[in-house]
């Protein structure tokens, strides 16, 4: 029999993605998401799925939900994301874990945090095992991110020890797939859209740092496994793939593959920009019987053609046409932490022109997004 199960940021790229694997497991999803960063688009084909339900709601307000299982997956990944507005994104690591823990708690529901490799700041170790604590810096501007995930790790293991909470803390790789935001400023969305357009690919630094870049599929077969593992195995636990690469090399790579006349040129790197990220997976092969199957140059051939749908469309223009991602800019409704839901019987039109069905203990009642 499936469980009923939680998915916040369930309309992101890795959230749309494990919704798909979960309706498919015979499992009851309901997918929150704000719609920062998250895309209608990425789960339209669900709805009208008698499994599958979508709330519109911010986590950093509490909501109440009978569930079975919670993966918290809800935070702005990228840079150029959650540096726009740094308290907002801190504030969704820390009280989005919150909120998540305190439900898991009241319903007695095994709960999955989605970390971060960007715990281990600029690593003095490499590779990077889950036992590193770090090299972070408090104060930069990456810390709204790296910093609000690595409490949401403390709260998670807190819950754990003092009210026997069943979690399960994954930490994440760099990820790539389907889905991806075009304009997202993450490396391979970058050069994928610079190369398309026959611009120069931006390299930042000399390209010789270093990342490892995980297919979606190979993520998501992780996080589901790690959530039903045994339940004395918390984590931490990294997933990704433990193949490296410098930027440099990824560049090259994006230009043999889309075939374009790009040209590689090189700006001075950004602030706290870590040099180097490789997982080490031994615990992951060891208890989740788990490693990714799909090799960088296989995952990337089929990305002009599926990641990026508007491929050719400037940031300022995407911001144009899709204002539902312009930076928080919500509606009223998720100020109160009130959620708003549609299901099957829901005109397709309505997810154009931003109708939904407020859920209440009033009657229902259609109200329009600005």
């Amino acid at each position: 029999m499936g469980k009923r199960i939680l998915v916040t940021g369930g309309a992101g790229f890795l959230g749309s993605h494990l919704c798909d694997r979960l309706i498919k497991e015979g499992n009851d999803v309901i997918c929150l998401d704000n719609l920062y960063t998250g895309n209608k688009n990425n789960i339209r084909h669900l709805i009208g799925n008698d499994y599958f339900e979508f709330i519109r709601h911010d986590v950093t307000e509490p909501i109440h939900l009978e569930v079975d299982q919670i993966y918290n997956l809800a935070c702005p990944a990228s840079p150029v994301h959650y540096q726009y507005n740094p308290i907002k994104t801190t504030k969704t690591s820390v009280l989005g874990a919150m909120n998540m823990l305190g439900l898991a708690k009241r319903v007695h529901a095994r709960i999955l945090q989605a970390s971060t490799s960007e715990v281990y700041g600029d690593p003095e170790i490499h590779p990077q095992p889950e036992s590193y604590r770090g090299c972070v810096n408090t104060i930069g501007i990456r810390s709204c991110y790296d910093e609000g995930k690595r409490v949401a790790e403390t709260l998670f293991f807190d819950y754990h020890r003092m009210h026997k909470v069943e979690i399960k803390v994954m930490r994440i790789f760099n990820t790539y797939g389907p889905n991806m935001h075009p304009a997202d400023g993450r490396v391979v969305s970058n050069f994928i859209v610079q190369a398309l357009k026959g611009e120069d690919i931006t390299v930042y630094g000399d390209g010789s740092q270093t990342r490892s870049f995980c297919y979606v599929d190979d993520l998501i077969e992780g996080m589901v496994r790690l959530m039903n593992s045994r339940a004395d195995f918390t984590g931490p636990v990294n997933i990704g793939n433990p193949g490296e690469f410098t930027i440099k090399q990824l560049a090259e790579i994006v230009i043999e593959l889309t075939g374009s006349n790009s040209k590689i040129i090189y700006q001075p790197l950004p602030s706290d920009d870590p040099l180097q990220r490789k997982p080490v997976i031994e615990i992951a092969k060891k208890e989740l019987d788990w490693e990714p199957t799909i090799a960088l140059e296989e995952g990337l051939k089929w990305l002009p053609k599926k990641v990026l749908r508007k491929p050719l469309l400037t940031l300022r223009k995407l911001y144009e046409k899709r204002t539902v991602h312009l930076p928080y800019a919500l509606p009223s409704a998720h100020c109160h932490g009130e959620g708003v839901a549609f299901r099957k019987g829901f005109r397709s039109d309505s997810l154009r022109c931003g109708l939904y069905r407020r859920r209440g203990n009033t009657k229902s009642q259609t109200i329009r997004h600005i």
